[in-house]
């Protein structure tokens, strides 16, 4: 039977992937990801439904949304790693004294709720510079220059 009403924030542990799967297009309006890890889903379908609740995204932020290429757009970022990522995988870089998570989803990245096409968007949104995000994470190697630098403050 499908669902039509939307989970509560406590429900959402307790759904099968398939409630998980029909609760994602109620909250958003299209079919879930593939090979998404279900604790991700549930997150992410917990975030939807508090934003919901508060009323949508801030105007700004959906006008930026609106003016960013779609997912189908290829990446236009040399520095992005490929392929060697699994869905799911957890990059975690301490900066500022405070630790920083960004996960791999299907079609780029999550950081705080929020979908990135590159890592080196997300480090520049922590850093407020232009990093390589590769680098920055750790997932390639360069000199020890600011990153080191960093890593000690």
């Amino acid at each position: 039977m499908a669902r039509t009403q939307l989970p509560t924030l406590e429900e959402l542990s307790r759904l099968d992937l398939e409630a998980l799967k029909q609760a994602w297009t109620l909250v958003f309006s299209g079919a879930p990801p593939q090979r998404m890890p279900r604790d991700f889903l549930i997150k992410l379908l917990a975030q939807g439904l508090q934003e919901r609740g508060a009323g949508g995204l801030p105007k700004a932020l959906e006008r930026a949304l609106a003016k960013a290429p779609s997912s189908g757009d290829e990446r236009s970022s040399s520095d992005e790693p490929s392929g060697n990522l699994t869905l799911g995988t957890r990059l975690v870089r301490s900066w500022g004294r405070v630790n920083h998570e960004v996960t791999v989803i299907e079609n780029g990245f999550a950081y705080r709720g929020k979908a990135y096409r590159s890592l080196s968007e997300i480090a520049r949104t922590i850093t407020g510079a232009r990093w390589s995000g590769p680098r920055f994470f750790g997932l390639k190697r360069g000199g020890r220059s600011e990153l080191s630098r960093e890593e000690q403050a």
